[in-house]
Formats: structure tokens, C-alpha cells, sequence
């Protein structure tokens, strides 16, 4: 369309890239909490992560999961709904506990060391399916795993050093996290791939 001196591009209505958003409140969410776990603030602050695990890192992540859907992308709608359920979950699971509405009385750790062995589980396969989708998103997965299982550990058996160790793997993953929405959003305003995310070559 034309108008003066103005030429408008008519596009089809269709939706953008939800990984943007959905991998920026997985990258801060975890990094809140990892940052936590690693003993480099104290335990006091750990309040904060409670709404970003709400909100950004669950809700939002989650509606990133329903437009991956939309966008036919069963690998993608799978890790945003996926996480952005864990995120929410996790984060009531520390407000019930708080307000007595769950109580777990000594097996806290045995009950949140349960919800990470099956989160594990569930990670490992798709740390699998991640083969096949990108090297950046392999790797985002191996970090999960880096991350996770140690803080499995320290969960069953209490150990300080475990949780500091997934704290300093989870600061890792964050980053890469992030790397994945930088890539997201600076290739898609520019129009080409300025952050390589590693796509794999489909036979």
C-alpha cells in the first residue's frame, strides 16, 4: 500500500518467536535461585525468586509453550509449557509449606528431592530430543542435568556442598539461557543470524 511518499508492507497476521520471552524467564529465574544456591547472597533473599518463578519464569514461560503449539513446534511447546509449569509448582510448593498448608515435617528434603529425581527423569529424554533440534539447546540441556543432579543430591542427603555445586552449574545455564533469548530477539529485529544458536544439519 501506498500513501505519499510511503510504501506500507501488508503482512499476514501470524505470531513471532515465543522463545525470546519464554527463555528470558527461564534465564532469570534460575539464575535468581542458582545465585542463591551457590552461598553467594544469603538465604534471606531466597523470597524474591517466589513471584519470578510465578510469574516471568512460569506464567509467561507457559504461554510461550501454548504459542509453540500454535506454531506447530512440539519439541519447543514441550520445554516452555513444560517449565513454566515446573516454575509455578515449584514456587507454591514453598508458599504451601510456608503457610502450613503443606507440611512435610522431616521429609522436606525427602519431597523435594523426589520432585527433582522426576524432573531429572524428564530431562534426561529430553536432553535426547535435543540432539536433534541445535547445538545451543544441547547444551542449555546438559547444563540442565549439570545443574539438576546435584541439587538432587544435596535434597536427599542435605549436603551444602551438592547445592553450591548446582548453584555455580545453575549460573551457567542462566547464561546460556539468555545467550538463547538474546539470539531470539536480536535475530529476528535484524533480519539475520547476528548469535549463531548452532542449528544441526537435517538429514
Amino acid at each position: 500500500m501506498v500513501e505519499g511518499n510511503k510504501v506500507y508492507e501488508i503482512r499476514e497476521p501470524g505470531i513471532g518467536d515465543p522463545a525470546g520471552f519464554a527463555a528470558g524467564g527461564f534465564a532469570l529465574t534460575t539464575f535468581v535461585l542458582s545465585v542463591v544456591n551457590a552461598g553467594l547472597v544469603s538465604p534471606s533473599v531466597m523470597g524474591v525468586f517466589i513471584p519470578l518463578a510465578l510469574v516471568y519464569g512460569g506464567f509467561a514461560q507457559l504461554l510461550g509453550g501454548m504459542w509453540e503449539i500454535k506454531k506447530g513446534n512440539t519439541f519447543g511447546a514441550t520445554v516452555f509449557t513444560s517449565f513454566g509449569s515446573f516454575w509455578i509448582a515449584f514456587a507454591l510448593m514453598f508458599l504451601f509449606e510456608g503457610a502450613k498448608i503443606l507440611n512435610f515435617g522431616n521429609y522436606g528434603n525427602v519431597a523435594l528431592g523426589l520432585v527433582l529425581l522426576a524432573w531429572t527423569i524428564f530431562s534426561i529424554y529430553m536432553t535426547i530430543a535435543s540432539f536433534r533440534v541445535g547445538v545451543l539447546m544441547s547444551i542449555l540441556f546438559i547444563l540442565l542435568l549439570i545443574t539438576l543432579i546435584p541439587l538432587m543430591i544435596g535434597a536427599f542427603t542435605g549436603s551444602e556442598a551438592a547445592v553450591h555445586v548446582a548453584g555455580y552449574a545453575g549460573i551457567v545455564l542462566a547464561l546460556a539461557a539468555w545467550y538463547l533469548s538474546a539470539a531470539c530477539v536480536i535475530n529476528s529485529v535484524t533480519g539475520r543470524e547476528v548469535l549463531s544458536v548452532g542449528a544441526f544439519k537435517k538429514n
